[in-house]
């Protein structure tokens, strides 16, 4: 993973070189570089070599993905969404640079993700590049990430179903996750039912982070994780531990576990290990 996400933050740092004008790009580099652990980006590659991709016509996608990650982040952290100071120990954006600079900023990664896919990957058919983007597109609008973070807003203070807390962090956050793993296989060659379990794999571990985020919001410190700490509890947010209880939330996330894992038996072991790990990485993650 460390291996990886070097390689990750080498072309990402070059994507994005400090011009004119400066405080707009002063401000992407600062959140898109301000570390984190390239789960996202590590996945697309992961994905890509498990189908017999090279790595290297990966990388502009888990890139972009990455991107697009960051700029959800900024834009979640805006006052008028989840309002928060910290993000991995720093100060949010909007707080270094500005409200209207974090809105900008953001708005260019999303535009630099698609820019950056399709001007930089190379040695894969055309139609694959498409696919990917088109995946990509679809797992962030209005069908994905946004409507996901749109019913969020609209159940601020309401009692919600676990049915429906599944629809907001299904949408919200294992959309992309999903994306990351299902691009980098398209682009690495897969098609039809390796894809699909894939997706499925994906889909649980996605579904995973968010359960142990809840989970880690309630046992950790601010310090510990590097953002507000029980802020969901504080705002009576409807979160996995408060609907199930904080014992079964855990349990729910050893059964995510076990059926990401589940889908990856159908592929060769050593190819897959990297993917196996991951899941195992997510579900024990301490920040």
């Amino acid at each position: 993973m460390i291996t990886k996400a070097k390689k990750i933050n080498i072309v990402l740092d070059a994507s994005v070189p400090l011009q004119n004008p400066i405080k707009i790009h002063e401000s992407m580099r600062y959140s898109l570089l301000a570390g984190g652990k390239r789960v996202r980006p590590i996945l697309c590659l992961a994905a890509c070599e498990l189908v017999g991709g090279d790595e290297v016509t990966a990388i502009p996608m888990a890139c972009a993905v990455e991107m697009i990650h960051t700029m959800s982040l900024i834009h979640d952290d805006l006052p008028c969404m989840d309002n928060d100071d910290l993000r991995r120990g720093k100060l949010t954006n909007h707080k270094a640079f500005g409200e209207e600079t974090a809105v900008l900023a953001g708005d260019a990664l999303l535009s630099l993700a698609f820019e950056h896919v399709a001007a930089k990957t190379t040695n894969v058919e055309p139609q694959r590049v498409i696919r990917a983007i088109a995946e990509l597109g679809s797992a962030i609008g209005s069908e994905g990430l946004v409507a996901g973070q749109m019913v969020d807003i609209l159940s601020a203070g309401k009692e919600v179903s676990l049915d429906e807390l599944e629809y907001i962090h299904v949408n919200k956050t294992s959309k992309l996750l999903e994306a990351a793993v299902v691009c980098g296989a398209i682009v690495g060659g897969g098609d039809g039912i390796v894809v699909e379990k894939l997706r499925k794999y994906a889909r649980c571990i996605g579904l995973l982070f968010q359960v142990v985020d809840d989970i880690l919001d309630v046992t950790k410190s601010s310090k510990e994780l590097g953002k507000t700490a029980g802020k969901d509890l504080a705002s009576h947010k409807a979160t996995y531990p408060r609907l199930m209880g904080l014992g079964k939330a855990k349990e729910f996330a050893r059964q995510l576990v076990g059926n990401a894992m589940e889908e990856l038996r159908h592929f060769d072991a050593l190819r897959a290990a990297p993917l196996y790990h991951l899941a195992g990485y997510i579900a024990s993650r301490q920040n």
